[in-house]
């Protein structure tokens, strides 16, 4: 279901740019939390995902789709996840170049993140969140 939620998430010019390496095994997701500047929480997770575009495009506004596209799909994951009460974690502290070599991402595909997934450790905190006001301008830029 969470990999579903991913594949239906929209992209740019429907390319569908990204490319998912779901990884369970406990030795690689051990190597892949040394490659991630030794964060060794994450092998604790159920799976660590490694997202990544396929996509060099870049759209009319400058801005390259590959990390947006990756961007929302994992987004709709974590979405999906917490709908099944599981809980997740953006990683983008790794060495693209470390973790390419333990799970075999090509050199011509870009890793944009990756993404801690599995049954939460402990309670969620509830995070300060900056009032609507500070972050919603109607109609012109008024912060």
């Amino acid at each position: 279901m969470i990999l579903e939620a991913a594949r239906q998430a929209p992209s740019a010019k429907n390319l569908q740019d990204w490319r998912f390496v779901v990884v369970t095994d406990k030795a690689t997701k051990k190597k892949l939390a040394v490659a991630a500047n030794g964060q060794t929480f994450i092998e604790n997770a159920g799976a660590i995902i490694v997202a990544c575009t396929t996509s060099d495009h870049v759209m009319r506004c400058g801005q390259a789709i590959g990390p947006i596209d990756v961007s929302i799909a994992l987004e709709h994951m974590c979405l999906q996840a917490t709908e099944l009460g599981l809980a997740t974690c953006w990683i983008g502290s790794f060495y693209a170049d470390k973790v390419r070599a333990v799970v075999g991402v090509p050199e011509e595909v870009e890793i944009i993140e990756l993404l801690a997934l599995g049954h939460p450790a402990d309670s969620p905190k509830e995070h300060r969140r900056e009032p609507i006001e500070s972050i919603v301008s109607l109609e012109k830029w008024r912060f």
